[in-house]
């Protein structure tokens, strides 16, 4: 059975992004669109739009062309849609990289996705500099200050953007990386039409943005979740983003005060601590309307606990960066959100619940894997056919790896996963990946990492360790520590006698997780 939107089908614009999020920029004018919410540094719609002009204009002059891959290596600035929209608007393909990522693991990226340049913040430096050696770059632009890097402000000096045809449906703009439902991160291929069909399919399904709403920038833009949703979708609506480069609870709570923020996308680990830390009574954030969850579940009891304390509406969505990312979502009217349900699919979208066992298609409130066919839906992997192949069917259905169920009503629930994933705070982290780094250590016989249940976090890596020499639990999560990114961090660790396996040798992660989840009941 399938499962169709309530809301009418859209005609999707024929534009790039650039010519989308832009088209109505010099009407805003002197309107700020980007405030650095730590220090006030403001950028209006005006300056923005003159900057990715330049931007695309001075790229074009240094050599890049049509379908040149350029990464973005920072953290939230009011300059990242200066470099994002400047690589678009000159043709080129954006890959975004985790600014919390390793040398090592950035490299493998710009590797991977084939960079010739990369923009980067001055603190970034002494990774990105190795990482960009590693992976050839040819040149390295730092936004503020930092050696060894052209400094940004260079592309921002007089030039004409290059004329570029585009064809949306084909040409690529954006390569986030994602482990999809297993393995190492894969650039994930999003073209014009993916994100600009998302932007419109969104607005049409409830969501309901406003020219004078402020928004707190603090999901990173990096990942696709802060990217669409909010660099792209509130530029386009004229909104003013307030960035923060990372997250910190008190100056989160400061920003969204002093800025009378009405607007916030958020994960549940936030949304946690805005409904049970104390600290929160000390400031005034009634201007606050709404807060749109997503990149993990929120429990009904938490998002009614958080909208009770704040006196504003909580709700959530549902996507995948493979998806661009939105596939459901509640509608604002809080006459019509079903707390715990992701909501219903948006215009334009269509979803199937499928049997684990038999691969048939379900029935309402028949848990199995959630399929999503539209025009949101990415062209595949780059450079890995076998994955694109494993996660799209031939009739253009995704595959998300995620179980869950369809009520009465048509909204969505999420309940499990297939696929392997670690969803540690709303980012995704691959157990091969640490199970890999594990291996190297001499002490590590075999291991395991699954997903164990936490409160704040969500999820945290817990690795199952067969040993065959000495080392203690925090020797292993230290070592790991060192090889990887903070939030990829193994957080427990049991010894065990062996690994659970499948004849053909692959682990059984499932057993593992169940024996966990029974352990520790969420």
């Amino acid at each position: 059975m399938v499962f169709k939107s309530p809301y009418a089908d859209l005609v999707i614009p024929d534009v790039g992004v650039p010519q989308m999020v832009y088209q109505h920029a010099l009407q805003y004018g002197e309107k700020p669109a980007m405030i650095d919410g730590l220090t006030g540094r403001t950028i209006t719609y005006k300056q923005l739009y003159g900057g990715v002009q330049r931007v695309a204009g001075n790229l074009a002059k240094r050599g890049l062309r049509k379908g040149e891959v350029v990464g973005i290596y920072s953290p939230n600035l009011p300059e990242y849609p200066l470099a994002y929209h400047g690589v678009a608007l000159a043709g080129g393909i954006v890959t975004t990289a985790n600014p919390l990522y390793t040398a090592d693991e950035l490299a493998y990226q710009l590797r991977d996705s084939g960079a010739k340049f990369l923009i980067t913040a001055g603190p970034l430096l002494e990774k990105a500099i190795p990482a960009a050696q590693q992976a050839g770059v040819q040149e390295v632009f730092v936004i503020g200050e930092g050696e060894g890097a052209t400094p940004f402000t260079k592309l921002l000096t007089e030039a004409e953007p290059p004329q570029v045809a585009i064809n949306p449906a084909e040409d690529l703009i954006v390569l986030p990386y994602s482990s999809g439902t297993t393995g190492l991160p894969k650039g994930v291929m999003l073209t014009h039409r993916n994100l600009v069909a998302n932007m419109v399919q969104t607005l049409a399904s409830g969501v309901n943005l406003q020219q004078d709403e402020r928004v707190i920038g603090i999901l990173p833009f990096y990942h696709i979740y802060g990217m669409l949703v909010i660099l792209n979708l509130c530029l386009y609506r004229g909104m003013t983003i307030v960035t923060m480069p990372r997250f910190d609870l008190e100056q989160f709570l400061k920003v969204m005060q002093d800025y009378k923020i009405t607007r916030a996308n958020l994960v549940p680990p936030i949304i946690l601590a805005l409904a049970k830390h104390p600290i929160v009574d000390n400031y005034d954030l009634s201007h606050l309307k709404i807060i749109m969850s997503g990149a993990a579940p929120l429990s009904a009891d938490l998002a009614q606990a958080c909208s009770e304390r704040l006196g504003c509406i909580v709700l959530q969505g549902y996507g995948l960066t493979e998806t661009s990312p939105v596939t459901h979502v509640n509608p604002e009217d809080p006459a019509r959100i079903k707390l715990g349900s992701v909501g219903v699919p948006i215009a334009n979208t269509e979803c199937a619940v499928v049997s684990l066992e038999t691969g048939n298609p379900l029935g309402v409130r028949e848990e199995g894997e959630i399929w999503i066919r539209g025009p949101q839906v990415m062209r595949g992997y780059l450079n890995n056919p076998d994955a694109t192949a494993q996660t799209l069917t031939p009739d253009g259905w995704l595959r998300t790896g995620d179980v869950g169920y369809v009520d009465e009503d048509g909204y969505f629930y999420i309940v499990d996963r297939v696929k392997e994933m670690i969803k540690y705070k709303g980012l995704q982290i691959a157990p091969a990946e640490l199970e890999a780094v594990l291996l190297t250590h001499p002490a590590v016989a075999d291991a395991a990492v699954i997903p164990s249940p936490d409160e704040e976090a969500g999820e945290v890596p817990k690795a199952f360790i067969v040993l065959k020499g000495p080392a203690t639990a925090e020797q292993l999560m230290e070592y790991v520590a060192e090889r990887v990114a903070p939030f990829k961090k193994i957080r427990r660790i049991e010894f065990v006698e062996q690994i659970p396996k499948s004849p053909s040798g692959k682990i059984l992660r499932r057993v593992l997780v169940q024996q966990e989840r029974e352990a520790k009941p969420t």
